[in-house]
């Protein structure tokens, strides 16, 4: 597939792009400051890079055209400027989907993005979520308005991963579910190839289009 990868420029983006590299797809980069990409990224020959902000119009329709997906490892961190740029942000990239007829999004969320339906009750995963409202109340109304913005797409086929702690382990076992269950729901940490993998085997088999699964490490 031609897959237009954002926030490859982070630490978790750049192991989704190898990942997708890996899994023979052609790869577009999309990101504001593309010298930070690792040279042998940069200098892939199945790799396009483009420069240009979140909320640039013609620079997204350039990125999008003929693309296939848009996988993203974009998020907010500690000291993230108000404002919710990260989800206007969303907002662009969603219409320039639309105007290129990309159906396909999968985003990196955080369990600050609710399933009311899904999600049990978890005494962890809430003072988690507490500390990061209260600690870092930008990044969270940020990453909350993104889950709000994705939602709202029914156009769109989209999917959260949504992320607990992240890790620098190479372990890429990861198991799927909901906040609570018995199943991912029980662990709390997350390597960050382990996010890439899970992406990437979803965009191959689409088992959890239009939800948002809690993905951790096994």
């Amino acid at each position: 597939m031609r897959v237009v990868i954002l926030g490859g420029t982070g630490p978790s983006g750049t192991l989704l792009i190898e990942e997708a590299l890996a899994a023979k797809h052609a790869i577009v980069v999309y990101a504001r400051n593309p010298q930070k990409l690792p040279a042998h990224l940069n200098k892939h020959p199945d790799t396009t890079i483009i420069k240009g902000e979140l909320e640039d119009s013609k620079a997204l329709d350039t990125a999008l055209a003929g693309a296939d997906a848009v996988l993203s490892a974009l998020g907010p961190s500690f000291g993230n400027p108000s404002g919710t740029p990260i989800a206007r942000g969303y907002s662009a990239v969603l219409e320039a989907m639309r105007r290129q007829g990309v159906k396909r999004l999968i985003a990196l969320g955080t369990p600050s993005i609710k399933d009311e339906q899904n999600d049990k009750s978890s005494m962890v995963y809430s003072m988690m979520v507490t500390t990061v409202a209260f600690g870092a109340n930008s990044a969270y109304r940020d990453i909350v308005a993104v889950g709000e913005v994705i939602r709202a797409c029914d156009d769109i086929d989209w999917t959260i991963v949504r992320v607990p702690v992240l890790k620098n382990e190479r372990n890429k076992e990861v198991r799927a579910g909901y906040i609570g269950d018995n199943g991912a729901g029980a662990g709390y940490t997350l390597t960050r190839v382990g996010f890439a993998v899970f992406v990437l085997r979803e965009l191959e088999k689409g088992e959890w289009i239009k939800q948002a699964p809690l993905i951790t490490s096994v």
